[in-house]
């Protein structure tokens, strides 16, 4: 009974180590959603972005500060000797002077011709212009795992079609061999079954090599180590009619709302026109407060350190102003290039709008493209579907050519591949449509 016991324990822990073996080696599957919410988190341009708006917050919190006082200490040890006028006393004296300087600084800018406020709100809106930024740098990495996706996709399918075929010109060798045998057809038509054969599998070792490419290029997105496993989940094959329903002029004027990388050009232009009022408070005078106290000792005083320090304690406060009156031209330039980058920037924004409307009007051509051709690339190949099994049948009856067949063959090869780029094609430009209205990409 012990025996037994054992028996079923070691089994136990056998099946259990294997289940668990089992469970740590199967990959995981990435669907589309995965892998966009993970290289949004992960990805290294959208982490440089981040950094960057990281890096105005910090220049806004240093131009905040810029309206404080500013606060210095200052300490010296001198020693002079002949005629010499004691730093402390301010006496002429002819001796070796010791002398210790102690003392404080402060000033603060009461006035510069609003060059402190305009540069805290200019670094606001760096701050807001760098959050859009980091947006505009998600959105593309959205894109571009969308397209890397449905490429990969298409791969994986295109891997199918080609091991079909070669799976099918490899029985149709097997015929030929033995009809061949039975003297039935010519070596030709044997030679072009292996040829066709040949050039199939060609087929499937470049199909399967563009596959793993684009799985290169989906890790990399994903900023995923070499060693890492991916393999990503289907589509329903149910979303390959979606209709195109919507006003291309309706995409576009909804884009240009929701689209960071409109804000960001927007806010683009009111910092220029910042700059410019920065560059015209240099116009104006500058007035600031300035404050000190300070103490020191001599060694030619026959009171001692603490209480030199004590007597010869003093304060000052005072007004300083500085008025511009000739800086070389530097504050006219500063103006004029001021005003040349805030027409600069309007025209970068123009250039925004426009590139965006040239995605909108591609996508949405393309949607309606792709649309055409998919329901006749379906209607292609259910045709070349029945041309296809019609001449089997009758290459097997003996009444078609292995060339014949062959070009049935490659007819539908060719359908079925423009069949499965019209359906990605078609979900890649509805999705975008729908991305750049702001809507989320879904699969």
């Amino acid at each position: 009974m012990k025996i037994v016991l054992h028996l079923l324990c070691f089994f136990s822990v056998v099946i259990a180590s294997a289940q668990t073996n089992d469970t740590i080696s199967k990959p995981k599957i990435w669907s589309l959603e995965d892998c966009i919410v993970y290289a949004i988190e992960n990805n290294i341009t959208v982490k440089d972005a981040d950094l960057n708006k990281n890096i105005s917050e910090v220049a806004y919190d240093k131009a905040k500060s810029s309206r404080l006082p500013n606060l210095f200490g200052s300490a010296s040890q001198n020693f002079s000797n002949g005629n010499s006028i004691d730093p402390i006393t301010s006496d002429y004296v002819t001796d070796q002077i010791y002398s210790t300087n102690l003392g404080l600084s402060s000033s603060m800018t009461l006035f510069e011709g609003g060059q402190i406020s305009n540069q805290i709100k200019q670094n606001k809106l760096l701050v807001n212009q760098n959050s859009f930024l980091v947006e505009e740098a998600k959105n593309d990495i959205i894109v571009s795992i969308l397209e890397n996706y449905l490429q990969l996709l298409y791969s994986k399918e295109g891997i199918a079609i080609a091991q079909n075929n070669l799976e099918a010109s490899e029985k149709e060798v097997a015929r030929a061999k033995a009809r061949l045998d039975a003297g039935s057809i010519a070596l030709n038509d044997y030679t072009e079954a292996q040829s066709q054969a040949a050039t199939n599998k060609y087929s499937v070792i470049t199909a399967k090599n563009d596959y793993q490419q684009y799985i290169i290029a989906l890790k990399q997105l994903l900023e995923l180590r070499p060693e890492d496993t991916l393999e990503v989940e289907v589509i329903d094959d149910n979303m390959e009619l979606v209709n195109l329903e919507m006003d291309k002029m309706s995409i576009y004027y909804k884009a240009l709302k929701v689209l960071p990388e409109v804000s960001a050009s927007d806010l683009d232009i009111t910092i220029k026109e910042k700059d410019l009022d920065i560059a015209k408070g240099a116009y104006l005078p500058t007035l600031s407060l300035v404050g000190s106290v300070g103490s020191g000792y001599t060694s030619i005083s026959d009171i001692n350190f603490s209480r030199q320090l004590d007597v010869n304690f003093n304060q000052s406060i005072g007004l300083s102003l500085s008025v511009p009156i000739f800086n070389r031209n530097e504050t006219k330039a500063a103006v004029k290039t001021a005003e040349i980058n805030i027409e600069r920037s309007e025209i970068e924004k123009q250039a925004t709008e426009k590139d965006i409307y040239k995605k909108v009007e591609t996508a949405y051509q393309n949607a309606l493209s792709a649309q055409e051709q998919i329901i006749a690339a379906k209607a292609s190949q259910e045709a070349a579907l029945q041309s296809y099994n019609l001449a089997k049948i009758k290459y097997e009856l003996g009444a078609l050519s292995t060339t014949d067949l062959i070009i049935n063959q490659n007819t539908f090869t060719a359908a079925q591949q423009n069949y499965i780029q019209a359906k990605y094609l078609n979900i890649l430009y509805l999705q975008l449509l729908q991305f750049y209205q702001g809507n989320d990409i879904k699969l």
